[in-house]
């Protein structure tokens, strides 16, 4: 899946940019208090995104 896909997928549920760090940037999930981070490449591979998804207590995108 594309980043930028993916990062509009995270602001539909409800997620927050916090900060960017060297090669990665953080997300939060306020509602749960849950942070973790999203690798800065252009495809990001389903297993990394369904972990990302879990971490942030959401539902991976079908």
């Amino acid at each position: 899946m594309k980043r930028r896909d993916f990062l509009n997928y995270l602001i539909q549920q409800g997620c927050q940019f916090v900060r960017e760090g060297a090669e990665h940037s953080i997300w939060e999930n306020r509602m749960l208090n849950r942070r973790t981070s999203v690798p800065r490449h252009r495809e990001i591979p389903l297993f990394t995104i369904t972990r990302i998804c879990k971490q942030l207590g959401i539902s991976p995108p079908s």
